[in-house]
C-alpha cells in the first residue's frame, strides 16, 4: 500500500478515534471489570464486517482479520482497563464513574486499535495473513490480563506482537522506539516489624517499632548502592510505612510495602535474599521480629531487534526523522511481556504530552490528559507498521 493513501484513510477515521477514546474516557472501568468497555469494544468491531470476533476472557476481546492472501500471523495489542482514582479535570468527557479515571491512557490505546481494525477490515484483500487484533482486561493490576490471554490461547499461531504506549512526558509529534530491555519487572515486597507498643515516655519498656523500621528502610538502600554492580539496573523503593495511631504510643508494629525494579533474570532472584537479610539483621539486633513476603511481578519488556527496526523504518518513511526517538530504557512495569514469551515483540510509546495545552500531568496522576492529536500518529504507526511487517 502506498503512504498517501493509508494517510489519507487514517486521517478520515480520526475524529471517529477521537469520540471513542472520549466514550471510554467517560465510562472507565477497573482491571477485571471491563465489561461493558469490552461490550462496546465488541459491538463497534462487529460493525466493521471481515472480522471473526471472540471473547477470550470475560472483559477482553479478540478479532480476527484473515488476509486474501496467504503469510503471517501479527497480533497487535490494546489494553482497556482504568484506575481507581477519582478525576479532578473538568473536561465535557470527564469520568462518569466516581473514583475510577483513565489516568493512564488506556482509553486512548483502545480507541487506536479500533481506528486500526476498521481501516484494515477495508483493506483485506491487500493484506497478506493475519492481524489479529487483542484488546486486553486489567493491565494495572496483577497478575495481569496478557498472561490470561495468552493462556486461554490468543497467541497461538502468531508469528510476531506489537503494542503502543501514549506517553505524556514525551511531547506530541514523536514516537520512540528502544532496542532490547524497554521495561522492567516490577516486583513488589511487604514487610511487618514486630516490636513491643508502649508508652512513649517510657521507651526503655518497649521495642520501638518504628526506631527499627526507620533502620530497616535506610538500609535496604544498601542493596543497590552496595550490593550490586553499579551498572546493573536496579530500583528498590519504599512507597508505604504504616505505623501509629496516636502522638503518645510507641506503636507495636510497622507495616512496610515497596517495589523493586530489575531487567536481569539472575538478579531479580537474589533480590529476595538480600532484602530478607537485611531485614533480619535489623530486627534481630533490636530484639524485634519480622515478616516478609516477595511477589514477583510481571516480566520485562524486551524488544526484539527486527521488529523494532521495522517500526523505526516506518516511523522514518512516514514522518521523517524529526518524529523519530531513540529512547532508554525505563523502570516502569507492563505485562506485555507475557506475549513476548509467546512471540517476538516489540513495545514503543507514541508522544503525547504539550506543555502549550497544559498537557504536563504524569501517568497516574488525577489530571492527566493526552493531546488527541497523537491518536492519529498512532493509528498512521500501526496501520503502515502492518504492510511492512507482513509484507
Amino acid at each position: 500500500m502506498q503512504t498517501l493513501a493509508l494517510d489519507k484513510l487514517v486521517e478520515q477515521t480520526k475524529e471517529e478515534v477521537i469520540a471513542w477514546r472520549r466514550h471510554f474516557h467517560q465510562y472507565p472501568e477497573l482491571s477485571f471489570h471491563e465489561e461493558k468497555t469490552a461490550q462496546y469494544v465488541y459491538d463497534t468491531l462487529q460493525s466493521f464486517g471481515n472480522l471473526e470476533l471472540s471473547r477470550p476472557t470475560k472483559t477482553s476481546v479478540m478479532a480476527r482479520l484473515i488476509g486474501s492472501q496467504p503469510g503471517k500471523v501479527l497480533a497487535i495489542r490494546a489494553d482497556m482497563d482504568a484506575l481507581p482514582i477519582e478525576e479532578e479535570s473538568t473536561f465535557e468527557f470527564a469520568s462518569k464513574n466516581p473514583g475510577v479515571m483513565h489516568a493512564c491512557g488506556h482509553d486512548g490505546h483502545t480507541a487506536m486499535l479500533l481506528g486500526t481494525a476498521k481501516i484494515l477490515t477495508s483493506l483485506k484483500d491487500d493484506i497478506k495473513g493475519e492481524v489479529r487484533f487483542l484488546f486486553q482486561h486489567a493491565e494495572e493490576l496483577f497478575p495481569g490480563g496478557a498472561e490470561e490471554m495468552v493462556q486461554v490461547g490468543v497467541m497461538d499461531g502468531v508469528d510476531m506482537v506489537i503494542g503502543a504506549h501514549l506517553w505524556a512526558p514525551m511531547k506530541l509529534g514523536k514516537v520512540g522506539v528502544a532496542y532490547g530491555p524497554m521495561m522492567a519487572a516490577p516486583d513488589t515486597f511487604y514487610i511487618t516489624v514486630e516490636g513491643k507498643g508502649g508508652h512513649a515516655a517510657l521507651p526503655h519498656d518497649t521495642i520501638d517499632s518504628i526506631a527499627v523500621a526507620a533502620q530497616v528502610v535506610t538500609n535496604l538502600q544498601h542493596i543497590v548502592s552496595r550490593n550490586t554492580d553499579p551498572l546493573d539496573n536496579l530500583v528498590l523503593s519504599v512507597t508505604q510505612f504504616v505505623a501509629g495511631t496516636t502522638h503518645n504510643v510507641i506503636p507495636g508494629s510497622v507495616e512496610i510495602c515497596g517495589t523493586v525494579r530489575s531487567f536481569d533474570a539472575e538478579l531479580r532472584k537474589s533480590v529476595p535474599a538480600l532484602m530478607e537479610r537485611v531485614v533480619k539483621g535489623i530486627t534481630e539486633a533490636h530484639g524485634a521480629q519480622y515478616k516478609f513476603k516477595y511477589e514477583f511481578g510481571y516480566r520485562p519488556v524486551i524488544n526484539n531487534d527486527q521488529l523494532t527496526k521495522a517500526i523505526e523504518e516506518t516511523v522514518l518513511e512516514v514522518f521523517g526523522e524529526e518524529t523519530l526517538e531513540l529512547m532508554k530504557p525505563n523502570m516502569g512495569g507492563e505485562d506485555f511481556s507475557a506475549y513476548q514469551q509467546k512471540a517476538p515483540g516489540t513495545y514503543f510509546y507514541v508522544g503525547a504530552g504539550n506543555k502549550e495545552k497544559d498537557i504536563v500531568y504524569p501517568h497516574h496522576h488525577a489530571r492527566f490528559t493526552i493531546d488527541e492529536d497523537a491518536l492519529e500518529i498512532g493509528v498512521n504507526t500501526f496501520v503502515h507498521a502492518t504492510f511492512k511487517l507482513l509484507d
